[in-house]
């Protein structure tokens, strides 16, 4: 019985399991149930990837982001409300605070709803600045889907992004083409590192006031590459903050829809962007881990790095030691481990730090498990003692940040670990003019003692 019991346990067990790395409680903030129908699939997808859903109103009395300071949902999913207010709960502090905690945010924007000050706040508050007035959308007289919008010209069809520069995975690539309809832009600011955008808009496209009827658009909020319609934030603690132009790509409508672009026609791949979109907010990929951290140090057995070496770690080092470093990382993608190899023209390096880096190496692949890889270096400590560090800081857009220290301290030599003066030719001259010296010496007490003067003949005299 106990194993049929076990058994079942663990069927229970896969199929709770969520593919997210951090949780599985899901919650999705919808002004009325009856827009519900216009997300479900969606949300179905979702829940078929082992994620609790909880639909609720932004001001429905259950609504709570935290319980005794602790987070009752690992994920919030924003769509669009009618109100300005999403109610006491969802206020742009506790929003933040949310983030903080190791929250993963979704905000779906909507450029026929008004935006929730307290949406405005939280994006103001991450320097991600958006049109003030309701109806301003982006438009393009290029890439626009002939078929839905052939007058107004505000559904975007566009290519899936490109990484946002070498170097980088692109979680988000693939074949076909977006429908993006009544986008409100974004303009990303310069000052944090923390931005990345994940779709821009073409560079012919505007943000356009709907309300507008003059013929031409004097003061655009933003034009071209300037306006992104989907940004993404990953705070310090690896917490992610996506912000959707367009609440519309996910409903079911635009769901492998046909279109028309000029006269190519084309069929919507909203589905798996929308997938994949999801997938990266709610860390499904993009995770990295770090397992077992080795190092120690080469006591002359071996000069390359191995991998069978067992963990020793030790806190103290000798200056101008011989010294092996390695890391184990693995990548989190859907619902399992992998190991983890960055992207071409891409290194993860060490640091040996003290104040400032003593050395500073690229870290290469050594051998690889099933869900992990081994990344080694080898170096020679420097000449110079103190408290150092083994460092691993590894940032990069999309990917959660590894920030991986090993405290060791390193000693000089000790008064019996000097070479002997026999062991350096440089010191054989001086060694040699030393018994030199000493056989002189020797060689002048032997002569002057053995060679006394001879003794002369006095003759006496009368």
């Amino acid at each position: 019985m106990k194993w049929l019991l076990s058994f079942v346990v663990l069927a229970i067990v896969a199929v709770v399991r969520a593919a997210s790395f951090t949780g599985n409680r899901l919650l999705v903030v919808l002004d009325e149930q009856a827009e519900r129908e216009k997300y479900s699939v969606f949300l179905e997808d979702l829940a078929a990837r082992g994620f609790h859903t909880t639909v609720d109103s932004p001001k429905g009395d259950k609504v709570a982001l935290f319980k005794h300071d602790e987070r009752t949902y690992d994920h919030v999913l924003l769509l669009p409300a009618k109100s300005k207010g999403l109610g006491p709960a969802l206020t742009a502090n506790n929003l933040l605070e949310f983030v903080k905690k190791d929250g993963n945010l979704l905000v779906a924007l909507s450029s026929e709803q008004a935006t929730p000050t307290a949406v405005q706040s939280l994006l103001l508050e991450l320097d991600i600045s958006i049109p003030n007035n309701k109806g301003a959308l982006v438009v393009d007289h290029f890439n626009y889907d002939s078929d839905s919008a052939s007058e107004k010209h505000d559904v975007l069809l566009l290519p899936y992004p490109a990484a946002l520069r070498s170097g980088l995975k692109n979680y988000f690539g693939g074949e076909g083409y977006i429908a993006v309809p009544r986008a409100v832009g974004q303009v990303l600011g310069n000052d944090s590192p923390l931005l990345s955008p994940i779709l821009r808009a073409p560079s012919t496209a505007y943000s356009y006031d709907s309300k507008d009827e003059a013929e031409a658009v004097e003061d655009p909020f933003a034009v071209g590459q300037q306006l992104s319609l989907v940004s993404a934030m990953q705070a310090h603690n690896s917490a992610r903050l996506t912000v959707l132009g367009s609440a519309e790509l996910l409903q079911n409508r635009w769901f492998a829809e046909k279109a028309k672009l000029g006269d190519k026609a084309v069929t919507t791949a909203n589905r798996d962007f929308a997938a994949k979109l999801s997938a990266w907010t709610f860390k499904e990929t993009g995770v990295l881990k770090v397992g077992k951290v080795v190092h120690y140090q080469d006591e002359g057995a071996s000069k390359k790095v191995n991998a069978s070496i067992p963990e020793s770690n030790p806190t103290i080092y000798r200056v101008k030691s011989d010294v092996h470093y390695q890391v184990e990382i693995s990548e989190y993608s859907n619902d399992h481990l992998i190991p983890f190899v960055p992207a071409a023209n891409d290194n993860i390096q060490l640091e040996f730090s003290m104040l400032s880096p003593f050395h500073r190496l690229n870290l290469s692949p050594i051998s690889q498990t099933a869900n992990s890889t081994i990344f080694g270096v080898a170096f020679k400590t420097p000449d110079q003692h103190g408290i150092f560090n083994f460092r691993v800081n590894y940032r990069r857009p999309f990917v959660t940040n590894i920030d991986e220290k090993r405290q060791v301290t390193v000693r000089h030599f000790a008064h019996d670990e000097w070479p002997r003066s026999w062991q350096i030719s440089g010191a054989w001259v001086w060694i040699g003019g030393i018994w030199v010296t000493v056989a002189g010496w020797l060689a002048f007490i032997a002569v002057w003692l053995y060679s006394a003067p001879a003794e002369k003949s006095v003759k006496k005299t009368q």
